[in-house]
C-alpha cells in the first residue's frame, strides 16, 4: 500500500461484493432489497418501518474541529471506524450523507471517503447515485412551479407576490441564480417578481427528507411549509395548494435508504445530504434508525466542525428523533493543528511543536463543548505520513490532560487495521454506558436567547447583533407558535466566528444575525449570520475542471 494511488485507483482496485451478499451479513432478505444494479440497493419502507420499532444498536458520532485547507477525514474516520469495528469482531455498519454535486464540482471533488477507507461505488455515490438529490430538486421546485401557476390562474389564495418565500433550488454551484427575476417577457408568463436560487442541500425538503419518520410524516411536513403570505400577512402553506401529495410522491422511492458497502466489504447505508453549515448537516433519521435495527453499532457523522454539524445531530437531529449517541469521536489532524497555530499551508509538512501547541485552542474547545451534550468523547487523529512521533506525542499528551484518550488513527493508508485501537476504545466508552446525553437549551426558550446560548456557549462569542427588523422577525414568529422550535445556525464552517480568517478558538467576538427564515416543515429556524450563501459559487478553478472521460470511458480527476 506504500505505493501512491489516488482514491479513484483503490476504488477501483476492490472487486465490490454483490449486494445481496451485504444484505446478508445485516439479515435483510432479497425480497426487502431493490437492487441498482449489482452493487447498491435501496432498503424496503416495509422493512425499514419494522426496524424502527426495534433499535438494537448503539450510536456514535464522529465529528471533527474546525475544518482548514489542510483536511480533517470525517467521512474517511467514519468509515475506517466501521472496518475497524468489524475487524475486532463487532456487528458494525456506517450511515453517511449523500455527497452533492456543488462540492463534487467545485472544491472537493468527491465526499466517498478517501484512501482505504472508502465506500463503494465511489463514482456512483458521488455523480448522481440513485437519484435521491434529482427527486429532492424536483419535489421542491414542483413547488415553486405551483406557486407561481397559483398567482397566473387568478391568485385566490392572495399571494402578495413581494412575500413569496419560497425560492427554487438546483445541486450546483451557481452564484449567478443567487437573485433572479421570473415571468419576465409578458402576459403570458405570468407576474414579474424577484426570486431565487439555493443549492439543493440547503432545501426545506432536504431538511423535511433527513427528518422524516415515516412517508406519512414526510407528506405532514411538506404541507407545513410555508411558502408565503397573503397580503394581510397572514402565512400560505403547501398544504393550500395542494402540493404534499405529489411532491410525496416524487420522493416515494428516495426516501427509502440505499445500502452500499465499504472497500473492506461492510454495510454503509447512505441517505440525504444536508450542509452543516447552511442547514442541519446529517444524514436521514430513517437511515440512522434502520442502522440501529440492523448492528449493534451505528457509525454516523455530521459535518463539518462540530460547532456546526454536532450541534445540529444534538439540537436539531436528536431532540426530533429521539435519538441519544452513546460515544462522540473528535477527529483531529496534526496539520490542522498546525493551520490553526498559524502555520501556512505550505509549511505544514515541516515538524512545528510551538505552532501546534497554538493550535490546540481549537481542539480543546471543541472537546469541552461536546462534554455540555453529556456524551463521552474520545479524539482520533487522522494521521498523514508527514506527521512525526514528536508532534503526535504532544497531542496525546495534551487531550490526556483534559481527560481524554486520544489515539493515532491510519485507516487511510491501512483501512480497518489502522483503527482498531480507536475501535477498541469506542466499544469500552459505549459498554460503560456513561452517556447522559442532554440537549444545550429548552425548548420553551426565547428563539434569540436560543441563538445567544449557542454563540456564548459554543463559539465563544461575546454575544449576538439583530437589528430591530430580525427582532421583529423572532418576535413575529413566537406570537405565530414556533417559538418552540430549535434553531439552525447557518454560518462560516471555518471558524468559530462569522469571520473565516480567525482561526484557533476566538472569543468574546459579535454574531451578526443577517437573516431569519422559517422551515415549518422541517421543525426549525433558520438563523443565517455573517456572509454564508445558501447558494455557493464555484472557486476560481473548479475541481470540475480536472473530471472528464479517459479512452476507456473511465472517469478521471474524480478525486
Amino acid at each position: 500500500m506504500s505505493e501512491y494511488k489516488s482514491d479513484i485507483d483503490i476504488a477501483r482496485s476492490v472487486t465490490p461484493k454483490a449486494i445481496a451478499e451485504i444484505g446478508k451479513k445485516l439479515n435483510i432478505e432479497w425480497d426487502d432489497l431493490r437492487p441498482f444494479g449489482h452493487d447498491k440497493a435501496k432498503i424496503s419502507q416495509d422493512l425499514v418501518k419494522k426496524l424502527s420499532k426495534t433499535p438494537k444498536g448503539k450510536l456514535v458520532l464522529v465529528t471533527a474541529i474546525s475544518p482548514t485547507p489542510a483536511g480533517e477525514g470525517k467521512t474517511t474516520t467514519s468509515v475506517g471506524l466501521c472496518d475497524g469495528l468489524n475487524r475486532i469482531g463487532k456487528q458494525a455498519l456506517v450511515c453517511l450523507r449523500e455527497p452533492s454535486l456543488g462540492p463534487c464540482f467545485g472544491m472537493k471533488g468527491g465526499a466517498a471517503g478517501g484512501g482505504w477507507a472508502q465506500v463503494i461505488p465511489m463514482e456512483d455515490i458521488n455523480l448522481h447515485f440513485t437519484g435521491d438529490f434529482h427527486a429532492i430538486t424536483s419535489a421542491h421546485n414542483l413547488l415553486s412551479a405551483l406557486i407561481d401557476n397559483h398567482i397566473y390562474w387568478g391568485n385566490s389564495l392572495d399571494f402578495d407576490t413581494r412575500r413569496v418565500a419560497w425560492r427554487r433550488v438546483v445541486d450546483m454551484n451557481d452564484r449567478a441564480l443567487r437573485q433572479i427575476n421570473v415571468s419576465l417577457g409578458g402576459v403570458a408568463n405570468g407576474f414579474p417578481r424577484e426570486a431565487g436560487f439555493d443549492i439543493t442541500v440547503a432545501s426545506e425538503v432536504m431538511a423535511i427528507f433527513c427528518l422524516a419518520s415515516s412517508l406519512d410524516d414526510l407528506e405532514e411536513r411538506l404541507g407545513n411549509i410555508i411558502i408565503g403570505h397573503t397580503r394581510g400577512k397572514e402565512p400560505i402553506r403547501a398544504s393550500q395548494l395542494e402540493a404534499a401529495g405529489p411532491m410525496t410522491v416524487l420522493l416515494k422511492d428516495a426516501f427509502s435508504p440505499n445500502l452500499v458497502q465499504t472497500l473492506e466489504g461492510n454495510p454503509a447505508i447512505i441517505h440525504g445530504g444536508p450542509f452543516a453549515n447552511i442547514a442541519h448537516g446529517c444524514n436521514s433519521v430513517v437511515a440512522t434508525k434502520t442502522g440501529l435495527g440492523l448492528s449493534d453499532y451505528v457509525v454516523t457523522e455530521a459535518g463539518f466542525g462540530a460547532d456546526l454539524g454536532a450541534e445540529k445531530f444534538f439540537d436539531i437531529k436528536c431532540r426530533k428523533s429521539g435519538l441519544e449517541p452513546d460515544a462522540v469521536v473528535l477527529v483531529a489532524t496534526i496539520r490542522a493543528l498546525k493551520f490553526h497555530g498559524g502555520v501556512a499551508r505550505d509549511d505544514l509538512n515541516q515538524e512545528n511543536l510551538t505552532a501546534l501547541a497554538d493550535g490546540f485552542a481549537n481542539i480543546e474547545r471543541h472537546i469541552g463543548n461536546l462534554s455540555k451534550y453529556g456524551v463521552p468523547v474520545v479524539v482520533g487523529i487522522n494521521r498523514f505520513v508527514t506527521d512525526t512521533d514528536a508532534e503526535l506525542a504532544k497531542v496525546i499528551e495534551f487531550c490526556a490532560g483534559l481527560g481524554v484518550k486520544a489515539i493515532e488513527c491510519t485507516h487511510w493508508s491501512n483501512g480497518g487495521a489502522g483503527t482498531e485501537e480507536l475501535a477498541q476504545h469506542v466499544v469500552e466508552l459505549v459498554d460503560a454506558g456513561t452517556a447522559n446525553f442532554k440537549t444545550l437549551y429548552e425548548d420553551d426558550m426565547p428563539l434569540l436567547d436560543k441563538v445567544r446560548t449557542i454563540a456564548q456557549s459554543i463559539y465563544g462569542a461575546e454575544d449576538v447583533a439583530a437589528d430591530k427588523k430580525v427582532r421583529g422577525q423572532f418576535e413575529t414568529l413566537e406570537q405565530g407558535g414556533f417559538g418552540h422550535l430549535p434553531v439552525c445556525i447557518a454560518k462560516t464552517q471555518y471558524s468559530f466566528s462569522t469571520d473565516p480568517d480567525l482561526k484557533g478558538a476566538p472569543s468574546n467576538h459579535i454574531v451578526p444575525i443577517r437573516e431569519v427564515r422559517l422551515s415549518a416543515g422541517a421543525g426549525f429556524v433558520v438563523v443565517i449570520c455573517g456572509e454564508i450563501m445558501t447558494m455557493p459559487g464555484l472557486p476560481r478553478v473548479p475541481a470540475a475542471t480536472k473530471i472528464r472521460l479517459d479512452d476507456d470511458g473511465l472517469t478521471v480527476g474524480l478525486f
